[in-house]
């Protein structure tokens, strides 16, 4: 597809990006994911809830993969004065949780709106502020009186819990903040590229597109969704960590100066040789990359490029600033040079 012939839709990003989807939760992505593609192959699900839609093409499987959860959390218990304990799905630093609102997916059906409990400074010791609150001492507070409030309205131990967001382009045009950009972003990616492989007709692969689960408690999703996609060739498309912060002199994924192509981290090695042709075809089309070599973090591809005798796999990621958080931050042109 043409650089200059690209164009992407805004409002699938801030859709995608709003809707609820933590690890085992995905559904309202799912639907999103339903609503664009199902229409384009033929759909099939792994038992976990990962979407698989195959195209029409003659030659190697070639997979565009992205996952649909964000990180998130899930209800432990619930003490007698309404309370919510939780556990981690995903990792989070717990620097960015104090006060930020969340919406726990009641059993019940409904949303039901809370906020990460925190003393106001007038109470912290010295000592207190000085320190990170481990996330087994925070607590989720819904306004509740009694633990009897949360049962009445359907909430039950185990229950996921989404961080509430909020899409806006910042001052600086083209530039948009949100929760869930991970891998938010991904998915978008994924529809948009699957879209207009289909649209252009011959091929000389069959394209099918992966929207897997459960990839923030351990890519999940992507080992067994390749028991029905069938890779020959994945493509891992990933809302990646930018790094353009204060200190980091290597800088690897900055936002701004085009998509990542991600050579290593310590749970996949991408294949050199599909490495080299993504570069080229890039550099051919006049879209600039960014090369990355990583010392922490991992992706689907870490589960895919296992499957079966071998996949050769690369991971391409349009950086995203504050990832992990409730407000990641992207460039759109990242996101159009990633599609393209």
């Amino acid at each position: 597809m043409s650089e200059k012939n690209c164009t992407v839709s805004l409002e699938l990003i801030r859709e995608l990006s709003l809707a609820a989807g933590p690890p085992g939760a995905e559904d309202e992505v799912r639907t999103i994911v339903h609503r664009e593609l199902s229409h384009l192959g033929t759909t099939q699900h792994d038992a976990h809830g990962s979407v698989i839609v195959e195209g029409v093409g003659e030659g190697p499987r070639v997979i565009l993969d992205a996952h649909m959860d964000e990180v998130g959390f899930a209800v432990q218990s619930i003490d007698k004065e309404g309370r919510v304990q939780f556990v981690p799905l995903g990792g989070w630093w717990g620097h960015v949780l104090l006060a930020q609102r969340v919406d726990i997916l009641a059993s019940g059906g409904t949303k039901i709106p809370g906020v990460f409990g925190c003393k106001p400074p007038h109470f912290l010791s010295k000592a207190e502020r000085e320190k990170v609150l481990p996330l087994d001492k925070m607590h989720i507070d819904v306004g509740a009186r009694s633990r009897e409030d949360l049962e009445a309205w359907g909430v039950q131990v185990g229950d996921p819990i989404c961080p509430r967001g909020h899409f806006e382009e910042m001052a600086a045009k083209g530039r948009y903040c949100c929760k869930a950009f991970d891998d938010r972003v991904g998915v978008g990616v994924m529809i948009e590229s699957f879209r207009a492989l289909v649209e252009t007709g011959e091929l000389p692969c069959r394209p099918i597109a992966v929207a897997a689960v459960q990839e923030e408690v351990g890519c999940r999703g992507a080992r067994t969704a390749s028991a029905i996609s069938r890779p020959d060739v994945a493509i891992i498309l990933e809302g990646t960590p930018a790094d353009d912060l204060p200190g980091m002199t290597e800088r690897q994924a900055v936002l701004g100066k085009g998509p990542q192509i991600r050579f290593f981290d310590p749970t996949a090695l991408s294949n050199r040789r599909l490495v080299q042709m993504v570069k080229g075809v890039a550099s051919k089309q006049k879209i600039p990359v960014q090369s990355a070599v990583r010392r922490s973090g991992g992706t689907d591809a870490s589960t895919t490029h296992l499957h079966d005798r071998g996949v050769p796999t690369v991971v391409i990621g349009v950086p995203a600033r504050a990832i992990h958080s409730h407000s990641s931050m992207i460039d759109l042109e990242d996101y159009r040079q990633a599609v393209s």
